[in-house]
């Protein structure tokens, strides 16, 4: 039988050691290190091999306390330029010199000053979605900075000082997406890679040169020399224009890196798959998802010839497979190299068919686990968890801790955090044998994610949740879950990386957020990274910048790729730095702070109370207008005045106290709230401003009108609603984009023509309450629908799930829980947080 016996670990062990891809690892140290505290679980020689920053930024000696990152609930607030295009009233003008002069200021920061009374003006929102804040350099340094889908800061104006932030009430912080998906990537392959004997800063389009043989760094102001190599420009092929040169042209670039940067031989793509096959997790029918997106997507893993990939199953036990050359057919054994593709084909086709009798309702997922660490161990790679229910047996089993009846309380939420710290530790373990491990939770019932979260958050690793999963009663799920795995075994990953930011001297950076773990104290070790995490840092002013113009920020991703080779990927992000108050405003990302905030709200949440990270959050509007108010002081006294650039603050906080992460009184899932948390720590913030403030739009009577043109597709442009029921009506269509799920809510009374053209059916009484998707139909009305829907689609990796919503179905519920602007049995309405802002100002 194929499943014939479950030998013990050690006899697999033996076993593999023939198996195993090997190689002779020498990383100058103890390559088995498995530390659990602060200090690296991998061996130092990293810290030397991407270059460490100023030696003053190294950390504290033993007995010295580390710096203190300032309390949550302190200084925080936001501005966004452009969102209305109103004439620059004499108020702004007014105000600009009450906040201490405009001077030479564009028309376009002058209306981001301009006065806005939130209890008056109802209609805040733009048309569209605003682009980032523009930051205010020459336009040749503007056509070179980094995008801002790579790298935001939450000021687009660095203030000179803490103490101008402090008089703010902003937060300082950058927010990126260093490894995201590019269209186009200048690739170097230069013998030199020119860096900053001082900082180890890479070489960019904001250093200055003095002359052909000399540059100044832009971070620490060092002159460093102009090497030969440097002088010849392999695009031009002329000699002696080294600041022409593509990596002084781009602000991101790729190096190919050179043995230097290695502490090994570039590891392998290797690929571990842990599926849960207990009865529970075949009754759901995952399992056969699976093994059919996987049979599809096979010949489209990211690697090469040196690939392995290997599979092993848990219930109470652990079972392994042997996928070696010249079987007949697959043993219960582990690892090959995708070369014996037939028997991997094999496997795939006979698993979901070999546990459908199973009466096992057991989960040994830490044996599973522990067991995968040391079948990887020798390599390093990627490991995918498949779990459905709570871990039952051996290590790292667990307890129910949800109390259903506490689900709606208004008080604090208890067991945000883990369990036990089994799968933080087996988590720094596997990150330091450059082992990252994504999850899949698929479950109905509590299953404790707060604890199981940990193994891919200090991994690097995703986390991945369907709650409710059944391949038959929940097609939408099923279907997202197929779009996932689609997109998850294709997307390009990098193995063995380490991420390092840099600053201008005087900034420094003092907390970090996302799925990974701090090596030393500026340095990120990334097991594996993918192209849809985000990472988001806070920073603070340590010294004056009053000697520059200029601030820099850049980030340094080492990393090997899949083909085995190692690369280093380096982004350059140029913001001016300013003296006064009005300039500060005038230049904050109000998405960004947004995101921010969300970060550390999470950590609050965590680190001390639900109901202490809500307050904090609160405080952040709270604080921020009345620095607003005090430094402008003879505005309008009466209303609730912000500034044009912030008048959407008290919105997005509003939107982000009413995210399943945060919002209390409202029946959630404690599983449900720790994903959510777990999303705010780790997506790119486009994608989590789409989760907190989705966009409403109304389909059903879109037309030609402001439309955009692309490749012979007419794609309309309808415009942004307020998410309040307000702008519902019977006879409409509305579409609520929410980043993972999209709704289309179909009013009772809406147009015939619309549902039969759009949706296929005579009527709206036709209409089935469970409908997932859009067919596609030779009309106008469906092409003009399907045209938009994918228009905006067009950069997300992961598809939304999409439910069609009646108006009177019971799916509504969650369809008007993304309302925010309206009142909840436990929730402010809009005007009713403004009146509470207000009330808390004038304590």
């Amino acid at each position: 039988e194929q499943c014939a016996s479950i030998v013990s670990l050690q006899e697999i062990m033996h076993y593999l050691s023939a198996l195993i891809y090997r190689q002779n690892v020498l990383i100058g140290g103890d390559s088995s290190s498995t530390t659990t505290d602060s200090a690296s679980p991998v061996p130092n020689s990293y810290e030397s091999l991407e270059g460490g920053g100023y030696s003053d930024l190294a950390a504290p000696p033993a007995g010295v306390p580390a710096k203190q990152a300032p309390p949550f609930g302190y200084n925080y607030p936001t501005m966004h330029p452009a969102y209305q295009q109103n004439p620059v009233c004499k108020m702004a003008v007014f105000l600009s010199s009450a906040l201490g002069g405009l001077g030479g200021v564009s028309e376009l920061e002058a209306e981001t000053l301009r006065p806005v009374n939130l209890l008056q003006e109802r209609n805040i929102l733009p048309p569209k979605r605003a682009p980032p804040p523009e930051p205010n350099l020459s336009n040749d340094l503007r056509k070179v900075n980094c995008s801002p889908d790579t790298f935001r800061c939450t000021l687009t104006n660095i203030p000179q000082t803490q103490a101008l932030l402090n008089k703010a009430r902003l937060p300082l912080g950058l927010l990126l997406h260093p490894f995201r998906d590019l269209t186009q990537l200048p690739v170097i392959t230069s013998n030199t890679i020119v860096r900053c004997r001082s900082c180890r800063t890479y070489i960019n389009p904001f250093v200055s040169f003095l002359d052909q043989r000399r540059w100044k760094c832009n971070l620490c102001y060092r002159v460093n020399d102009v090497p030969d190599e440097f002088m010849y420009n392999p695009v031009t092929r002329s000699y002696g224009e080294p600041h022409k040169r593509p990596e002084v042209q781009n602000s991101t670039v790729e190096f190919i890196a050179s043995s230097d940067y290695m502490l090994r031989p570039p590891q392998p793509a290797v690929y571990l798959f842990l599926l849960d096959v207990s009865h529970n997790a075949v009754e759901s029918g995952y399992l056969n998802v699976f093994c059919q997106s996987l049979l599809d997507n096979l010949e489209k893993l990211p690697g090469d010839t040196r690939t392995h990939i290997g599979f092993v199953t848990f219930d109470s036990t652990v079972h392994f497979y042997n996928l070696q050359e010249g079987l007949s057919q697959p043993q219960m054994l582990v690892v090959s190299d995708i070369d014996g593709n037939h028997l991997v084909k094999d496997l795939l086709n006979a698993l979901p068919g070999m546990f459908t009798h199973t009466r096992e309702t057991q989960s040994a997922l830490g044996p599973a686990l522990q067991a995968a660490y040391k079948l990887m161990s020798p390599t390093g790679g990627r490991v995918t968890v498949f779990q459905t229910q709570l871990p039952t047996l051996g290590a790292g089993l667990l307890q129910s801790r949800e109390d259903p009846n506490l689900r709606s309380s208004t008080k604090n939420v208890l067991h945000l955090g883990p369990a036990t710290d089994f799968y933080k530790k087996l988590a720094l373990d596997c990150s330091g044998q450059q082992i990252g491990v994504d999850l899949f939770l698929l479950s109905s019932q509590y299953s404790d994610l707060a604890s199981l979260a940990c193994v891919s958050k200090y991994s690097a690793g995703s986390v991945f949740y369907y709650p409710s999963f059944h391949h038959i009663h929940n097609t939408a799920q099923k279907q997202k879950f197929q779009k996932d795995l689609q997109r998850y075994l294709t997307r390009k990953i990098g193995f063995e990386a380490v991420m390092r930011i840099r600053c201008t001297k005087g900034l420094s950076i003092h907390t970090f957020h996302g799925n990974f773990f701090v090596r030393s104290t500026d340095l990120l070790s990334l097991a594996n990274v993918n192209p849809d995490s985000g990472f988001a840092v806070q920073m603070s002013i340590e010294e004056s910048l009053a000697d520059t113009s200029l601030a820099c920020f850049q980030a340094a991703l080492l990393y090997t790729s899949s083909k085995g080779k190692r690369r280093i990927r380096v982004h350059t992000l140029c913001l001016p730095v300013v003296s006064q108050l009005s300039e500060v405003f005038a230049g904050a990302d109000i998405q960004a702070i947004s995101c921010l905030l969300a970060n550390m709200a999470i950590d609050r949440s965590i680190s001390s109370s639900l109901s202490d990270a809500r307050d904090a959050l609160v405080n952040a509007v709270v604080d921020c207008l009345t620095a607003y108010r005090a430094n402008g002081s003879n505005i309008q006294p009466s209303g609730l005045i912000a500034p044009a650039a912030l008048r959407l603050f008290p919105l997005y906080v509003l939107a982000l106290l009413k995210q399943k992460a945060l919002r209390t009184g409202t029946s959630t899932r404690l599983d449900e709230r720790v994903f959510s948390m777990c999303e705010l720590k780790s997506q790119p913030l486009q994608q989590i401003m789409r989760m907190v403030h989705p966009d409403l739009y109304r389909i059903d009577n879109m037309t030609e009108q402001a439309a955009l043109h692309l490749n012979d597709s007419v794609i309309p442009q309808p415009p942004l609603l307020q998410l309040t029921a307000e702008k519902l009506t019977r006879e409409g269509a509305f579409l609520l984009d929410c980043g993972s799920v999209m709704y289309l809510w179909v009013g009772k009374c809406c147009n015939e023509t619309f549902i039969r053209d759009v949706l296929g059916f005579q009527n709206y009484a036709s209409l089935p309450s469970n409908m997932t998707e859009i067919p596609e139909l030779q009309t106008t009305y469906s092409e003009r629908t399907r045209a938009f829907i994918s228009w905006l689609l067009e950069s997300r990796t992961f598809l939304p799930a999409f439910h069609v919503v009646k108006d009177d179905a019971s799916t509504k519920t969650s369809f008007f829980q993304h309302l925010v602007e309206d009142r909840t049995e436990s929730a402010f309405s809009y005007y009713e947080f403004l009146l509470h802002i207000q009330q808390q100002m004038s304590k």
